[in-house]
Parts: C-alpha cells; structure tokens; sequence
C-alpha cells in the first residue's frame, strides 16, 4: 500500500486560515491528508465536509480520519457537485474551501484504472471506480475517437507537441488491432515520436496520458463549474485555495481569480502561487509541479 502524501500541506492550511466554528469542504479528499491536518489543528471546533469522486478514496480517507475527532461528513461526489452535497446536508454556506488538484499515490500506481504508463493496465483512466454505461473511458477515446480528435485533444489538453504524429499513429493500429492496455498506448506513443524525445527528462508519453485523462474526466470542464460553485457558496471573508498541477488547471484558477478580483467581489492573497520548497520536492518529487493560490471573498 502507498501513503499519499499531502502536497504543500501547512500552506494550504495556513493559506485558508481556518477559525474555530468554520465550515470546512475539502472538495478533492483523496486519502484525507489535508483534512487530518484541520482535525489535529481543530478537533470539533471546525465542521468538515469531505467530497471525493473515487469511492476508493473516500474508503480510505475514511479509514485514515476514524480516530481523529472532528466533526466530519464524507461523500462520494465529484468536486463540481459542491452545491448539491451541501443542499443535502443543509448548509447553505463554507467559510473554507480547499481543492487539489493531484492524483493520489494510490490512484498512479495500485488503482489499476490505467492512470500510468508505467503500469500495464486497462485504458480506464475514470476517477469513478463504479461505471454506468454512458461514461467515457480511456479505452473508448483511442479506439472510437475521430484522428482530427486525438489531435485536439493531446495538443490542447497536454500540450504535446506531436499530437498529430501520434493521434495518426493511434488510428493506424486500431486498424489492426484494439487499443485494450496501458503499454499498448505506451508503445504507440514511443513509434511515433522521435528517438531524441524519448530521451528527455520527461517522459514522452506524460502529456499523452494527461491529456486522455483530462478528457475522459472532463476535468477542465469540472474544475470551471467548482469554482463558479464555491464561490457563490463562500460566506463574506471566506477563502478558496486551489493546488494545481498543471498549466492548464493552473490558467484556470488564476483567470478566475483575477476576474473576481478585477470585478470588487475578491482578492487574491497570492500575488504569485506557492511552490513546494525543496525539501518537499526531495522527500515527494511528484510535489515539483504544484502551485497554490488563495482567494478571499469580500
């Protein structure tokens, strides 16, 4: 079993700067790093509500927070689902809201849905374990999905280079045969790219595979609706931070919170985000790429 490890932890924390008798929502659970943090700070004095899409995850977190005491609620939900998960519970307002972006350990390397290339697994790539039969899978985009598609995708979404080269490449093979595992996609990608890039630091199939990803999730998409949605929950003073991981996601929040801010209902608390410290990256190098930003509602 790997233990995922929260990524810039204290800050984010101390970023929110929870007070006793908030409302806290972790809207991206995991494994409850973040939110164990706020139970050992807080105890019963903040109620915390906890949002994971990954049942998983929640099975975990749960299991991670059962000794702590704190006052918690814990739902399989998607992020973008906040407004809905705290109707249910019938609170209309969060003084705090935390999201992070990341994949766990776990979902990388022992969920078996397909999240690395460096595990031969089906092409699922959902962050839902449970599937109804309209969802979208990793499998279904590189078998069914159009050429010009892939391109779109793999450029837009993981700003690859080779997008063309490799979406031509992924149709002349499922000519042959179906695209059904990791390492098949994994191989795929390395016949099309050039000897040079698969030599880089960063391994060549890491934009492919960020890409797909995001597309299976409807990641941006989500993430767009969440903070819309968080905002709205917020009470006056209230803050939202958002750990990214990527540029994509990272455009988003800023963009947002610079609209916010340009609109008088805002302002940003990280004129620039908060990068791990080298010492994070050192005992957690999947910390190097995350940024973090603060917003607080006026």
């Amino acid at each position: 079993m790997f233990m995922h490890k929260p990524v810039l932890l204290k800050e984010s924390i101390e970023g929110l700067d929870i007070q006793p008798g908030d409302i806290f929502v972790d809207a991206t659970l995991g494994d409850g790093g973040h939110t164990e943090y706020v139970c050992k700070l807080f105890g019963r004095e903040v109620k915390v509500i906890g949002l994971d899409a990954d049942s998983q995850a929640v099975k975990r977190a749960e299991e991670n927070l059962k000794n702590f005491e704190c006052e918690k609620n814990i739902k399989v939900k998607n992020f973008s689902d906040i407004d809905q998960v705290l109707a249910e519970l019938g609170i209309e307002r969060a003084n705090r809201i935390l999201a992070d972006l990341g994949l766990s350990s776990y979902q990388l390397l022992e969920s078996g849905r397909g999240f690395s290339f460096q595990r031969d697994e089906p092409l699922l790539m959902t962050m839902k374990r449970e599937l109804e039969p309209e969802d979208v899978t990793a499998e279904m985009i590189v078998n069914v999905w159009s050429e010009e598609t892939l391109a779109d995708i793999i450029y837009g979404y993981g700003e690859e280079r080779y997008a063309r080269r490799i979406a031509k490449k992924i149709v002349t093979i499922r000519k042959v045969k179906p695209i059904k595992t990791t390492f098949d996609l994994v191989e795929i990608i390395r016949q099309a790219v050039p000897k040079s890039y698969q030599r880089r630091r960063l391994h060549y199939a890491t934009r492919t595979f960020q890409a797909i990803r995001i597309a299976v999730n409807d990641e941006l998409k989500r993430l767009e609706t969440f903070l819309d949605k968080a905002f709205k929950i917020l009470t006056p003073g209230g803050r939202i931070a958002v750990i990214a991981f990527h540029s994509l996601e990272d455009r988003i929040a800023k963009r947002f919170f610079r609209e916010k801010q340009k609109e008088g209902l805002a302002r940003v608390l990280t004129k620039k985000p908060i990068v791990p410290s080298p010492e994070e990256i050192k005992n957690n190098p999947r910390a190097r790429s995350a940024k973090l930003r603060v917003l607080q509602k006026l």
